[in-house]
């Protein structure tokens, strides 16, 4: 009896982590790389064996940041007066995170656990790429919060 391949599941969050994996796994018969734990989980279909952070339920009505300003989980858009900003899966998520508590500062372990579904593994880029993102629809917005790094431990969400 001949025995089926295993399949080797990567997880990398960046595009250059994906490359390596590839190249790691370029010899196994079957690897699959996806970005976070939830996607594994997902296509594993064992989402009840396999403990997963949620990122916070989205409200009935947007969550109010300051007078004007207002995150639409429906549309996933951040809304600052009559301009809107289209949020991406991970830059709603790790914003909903942050707005639970403004001001609250969220570490880099549980905003990772939360929003990716994973261990956070101390590098951070890509929670950093994800708030940079954030702030710069802040700024197009002229929007009166931000996103603050406090360095070493995490973010938070601040006015201006």
């Amino acid at each position: 009896m001949q025995q089926a391949p295993a399949l080797v599941i990567g997880i990398a969050s960046s595009s250059a982590e994906r490359r390596q994996l590839t190249r790691l796994l370029g010899a196994s018969s079957a690897f699959l790389i996806v970005s976070n734990a939830g996607e594994a989980r997902e296509f594993l279909g064992v989402v009840d064996l396999l403990p997963e952070a949620a990122p916070p339920e989205p409200p009935d009505e947007p969550l109010r940041l300051a007078p004007g300003l207002a995150v639409d989980s429906d549309r996933r858009v951040l809304r600052w007066r009559d301009r809107e900003a289209e949020l991406t899966r991970l830059e709603h998520d790790v914003l909903r995170c942050l707005c639970e508590a403004p001001g609250q500062v969220w570490t880099y372990e549980r905003l990772h656990d939360t929003v990716w579904g994973n261990r956070h593994l101390g590098r951070g880029s890509d929670m950093h790429s994800v708030v940079r993102r954030l702030r710069a629809k802040f700024a197009r917005l002229d929007a009166a919060a931000t996103i603050e790094t406090v360095r070493g431990v995490g973010f938070r969400l601040a006015a201006r």
